[in-house]
């Protein structure tokens, strides 16, 4: 009786082993298109710029010389200087972003759902429109003589200002049209994500006397946290690759004022040909972007209950 249990359970155990193999071969082959066009596409590249980074690599040479690139960054003026301005850009990016769209989520949620639907479609169609389109009506907006803005700033008695040509004010104009940018995404995901908390916390929190500072402070906030962890994560990593706004409203300029270590990386590989240098800043933006997100996700992902 013995014998016969153990040829069962031996018997049972290789159909299961074969099924999780059939199931595991299933997905894997699934995946395999995928996966090869990631590979290709992704992975591959990554692995030729850490490659190429390590050598002198121009229209002439290909010389192997270690970690000068990198060396040669760390005196490099613009470089340092498009390192600051990457990350003035992110640190008033992410904050505005997550602001915005949580201010504008929660008087989204409360209108009828005809009126929310509307909404949304509103503020989410600058992230499916063209980038170019909207950069450039941004570009007519800050136009020194033609400008609506400084139309409206004179109507206030404000001298007329060259708002992309003036190093004080470049980059803030830079900020103001990566958020108008950057926000569609963050509301969409917002708006739903107040759909799933639970109505009955919060009418028991009213019932107890909480008010709706209260309300939305200790029962509202902590389950968006998950949300809010994702937004900022991607909104960090978009708003380091800021390339687009940068290229075509200020090249990088008035005098490195709007230079950008993703702008700086276009200009020295398909400006200068620099290849090995344009790949050393590429890595280092890369660990940058890495170690932040990283730093992200335990600050906020202490508070995240799944």
């Amino acid at each position: 009786m013995k014998k016969t249990l153990k040829v069962h359970n031996g018997t049972a155990a290789k159909k299961i082993s074969k099924l999780d193999l059939k199931e595991w071969i299933s997905a894997y082959l699934f995946l395999a298109p995928m996966l090869v066009l990631f590979s290709i596409f992704v992975i591959y590249p990554m692995i030729k710029g850490i490659y190429i980074s390590f050598f002198d690599y121009t229209l002439r040479n290909f010389k192997f010389i270690g970690l000068d690139n990198y060396k040669a960054l760390l005196t490099d003026v613009v470089f340092k200087k498009s390192l600051v301005n990457t990350l003035i850009i992110v640190l008033a990016n992410v904050p505005a972003v997550i602001l915005i769209s949580l201010f504008v989520s929660v008087n989204i949620y409360k209108k009828s759902p005809a009126l929310r639907s509307f909404f949304r479609g509103v503020f989410y169609l600058p992230t499916v429109a063209s980038v170019v389109s909207i950069t450039v009506v941004w570009g007519w907006i800050f136009h020194p003589n033609y400008g609506i803005l400084n139309y409206l700033t004179s109507l206030a008695g404000m001298e007329p200002l060259g708002w992309l040509g003036d190093p004080r004010t470049a980059l803030q104009c830079i900020i103001v049209v990566l958020v108008t940018l950057s926000v569609g995404q963050p509301i969409i995901l917002y708006v739903a994500a107040l759909g799933n908390v639970p109505t009955s916390y919060i009418e028991a929190a009213e019932v107890d006397g909480a008010t709706k500072w209260q309300v939305f402070r200790k029962i509202t906030w902590p389950l968006l946290m998950p949300t809010t962890l994702y937004i900022v994560i991607i909104t960090t990593i978009n708003s380091f690759q800021c390339f687009a706004i940068i290229q075509l409203l200020t090249s990088g300029g008035p005098a490195f004022a709007t230079e950008t270590i993703m702008y700086l990386v276009y200009e020295r590989a398909f400006t200068l040909n620099k290849y090995g240098s344009a790949s050393a800043m590429g890595v280092i933006l890369a660990i940058i972007i890495m170690l932040i997100s990283v730093v992200q996700y335990k600050f906020f992902g202490d508070e995240v209950n799944y």
